[in-house]
């Protein structure tokens, strides 16, 4: 937050990341990406590759698709359910612990 806060802003444009036409984001992050992945030793890494592992490590965490969808800005479902795969884990955890709970009330 301290970072984004003393970012550099122009008047009249609300973006953090701001682009070269006036009041208009970045487009284009590959002259900007392309140094940062090499000073960061990641050379193969895309920005697509993160939001990847974003949306993994949100569905590791037991978020629901709808929200992972939220996160990423997805405005279609199906554009979000590439990610069901990976919800499974914490779907058989919450079943394991249902049926623990079933356990001790009924045993």
């Amino acid at each position: 937050m301290d970072l984004l806060q003393d970012v550099q802003h122009i008047d009249g444009n609300p973006w953090v990341i701001f682009g070269t036409l006036p009041g208009k984001p970045l487009s284009d992050l590959q002259p900007f990406w392309q140094p940062v992945r090499a000073r960061a030793g990641v050379k193969d890494v895309r920005i697509h590759d993160l939001r990847h592992t974003f949306a993994s490590a949100a569905a590791a965490s037991g978020l629901g698709l709808p929200m992972i969808g939220k996160l990423l800005g997805h405005t279609q479902v199906q554009t979000t359910a590439r990610y069901a795969h990976l919800a499974a884990e914490p779907v058989k955890l919450a079943a394991d612990a249902v049926a623990q709970n079933l356990q001790k009330t009924l045993g």
